[in-house]
């Protein structure tokens, strides 16, 4: 007996809408966090933002990742259903 055809995925595009405002955000924050200690005056606070630089690299690269999924679902959605994605 052949198996049955594998489910189709149907992603709905408020949430790929969702996905792409959620990556856009995270990636604008990452960039914040890391250019901001070159336009903060005081040495202080240009310090402490310096130090998270851990936490704006992964917004950034969080950002990224849901932009990456974003642009593959509308890919594999222009592919129509026989893509394996």
């Amino acid at each position: 007996m052949p198996l049955p055809p594998p489910p189709i995925r149907r992603h709905s595009n408020k949430a790929n809408n969702e996905l792409l405002v959620k990556g856009l955000l995270c990636v604008l924050i990452g960039l914040a966090v890391l250019v901001s200690p070159y336009f903060i005056t005081s040495p202080g606070m240009q310090g402490i933002v310096a130090n998270s630089s851990l936490v704006g690299w992964f917004a950034l690269v969080l950002g990224l990742g849901f932009i990456g999924v974003y642009v593959r679902r509308r890919l594999a959605g222009r592919t129509g259903p026989s893509s394996p994605l």
